[in-house]
């Protein structure tokens, strides 16, 4: 795929992977332009994006990715070059509690966004996935690309169904789409109800922090800046019909994490406290990322434990951010938004 001056589509761009994929790109290629479309959920967040507002080489579009009319229409009007689609329901314990909105929005959602991109055709269309559609690991192996899709959660099943339905668009219509697989990210601009934001602000408080289970759930952590330069690489050089495992190459389990962050914060551990764990909680995620390194010669930059260092201190530095985020004053920010734009 061309190089220059590129036209992408950012679906779901004003949540914490898509807004930090959005913010890299501007940064690093110049001469890009980036379509931000995003329903604005309880996780989307304009304010993730402030700083980048007044660039001309960016534009929104506030728009559920289940409107097949609206989506169509966008496509339409800005003429990309390709997609990415971030757009995703994504939290585990949400996906239990509701799983009907997780099939809607992840599924339905895709295949809205595949359609638009095969009718107006779009050069390239990325779907960005998790490892959790692989299933669970025991204490050895890794997840290769070739590896059996096994979904153990309500919010994993629907992402293994919307990476069917980007298989079935390339074999069926030729569809140039790609999927990347990625282990858990961590940075800047996370919801926090994910772990590591979330307990950041509970000790913020002196609060203790909950630990499912016995605490040796094992993750595979990579920096989200790591992970926006493991897109670009796959959406500029990735073959069409493949997919791409993207990880760390940190595994950690969740009682380490959670050391981690006390130390780093100078919080005993006796805010640690175990609690019941979760209905079809994974045992161990592990990435093999040989094929996106060999292939593509991405590497993770970003050491983790300095990775979380930065992370930590982001939050602490930008207390504002997420005490809006809790209240939920944030989502004041798109009619603030839109008064100054005079446009959706």
């Amino acid at each position: 795929m061309k190089e220059n001056g590129l036209r992408v589509l950012v679906a779901g761009g004003a949540g914490f992977i898509g807004s930090n994929f959005i913010r890299y790109l501007l940064g690093a290629r110049g001469d890009w332009k980036i379509v931000n479309v995003d329903k604005l959920t309880y996780a989307g967040n304009l304010a993730n994006l402030e700083d980048v507002e007044g660039d001309d080489r960016y534009r929104f579009h506030r728009a559920d990715i289940c409107d097949a009319e609206r989506i169509d229409a966008i496509v339409k009007e800005e003429e990309p070059d390709a997609i990415v689609n971030f757009a995703a329901e994504t939290h585990v314990d949400r996906s239990i509690d509701d799983p009907a909105l997780f099939l809607r929005t992840n599924i339905l959602g895709t295949q809205v966004l595949l359609e638009a991109a095969r009718k107006n055709g779009v050069a390239r269309f990325l779907q960005i996935s998790t490892d959790e559609v692989y299933g669970s690991l025991g204490p050895s192996g890794q997840f290769s690309e070739g590896s059996p899709l096994r979904p153990n959660s309500p919010y994993a099943a629907s992402k293994t169904g919307a990476d069917l339905l980007v298989r079935a668009y390339y074999k069926t219509y030729g569809l140039p789409a790609i999927i990347t697989r990625c282990s858990n990210n961590y940075g800047p601009y996370q919801f926090p109800e994910k772990i590591i934001p979330f307990f950041v602000t509970l000790l913020q408080g002196n609060k203790p922090v909950p630990v499912y289970g016995d605490g040796m759930n094992v993750r595979d952590w990579i920096h989200v800046d790591d992970h926006s330069r493991a897109v670009e690489a796959v959406l500029l050089r990735g073959r069409p019909g493949e997919v791409y495992n993207v990880g760390g190459g940190n595994e950690r389990t969740n009682i380490e994490i959670t050391k981690l962050l006390l130390a780093a914060m100078g919080k005993p551990e006796s805010l640690l406290k175990f609690v019941p764990d979760r209905p079809g909680h994974d045992r161990r995620y592990a990435i093999d990322d040989a094929k996106i390194r060999g292939e593509l010669g991405v590497v993770p930059r970003v050491p983790f434990e300095e990775g979380i260092r930065a992370t930590v201190r982001w939050y602490l530095e930008n207390e504002p951010w997420w005490r809006a985020v809790q209240s939920g004053e944030y989502r004041s920010f798109y009619d603030r938004w839109y008064s100054r734009k005079g446009r959706a």
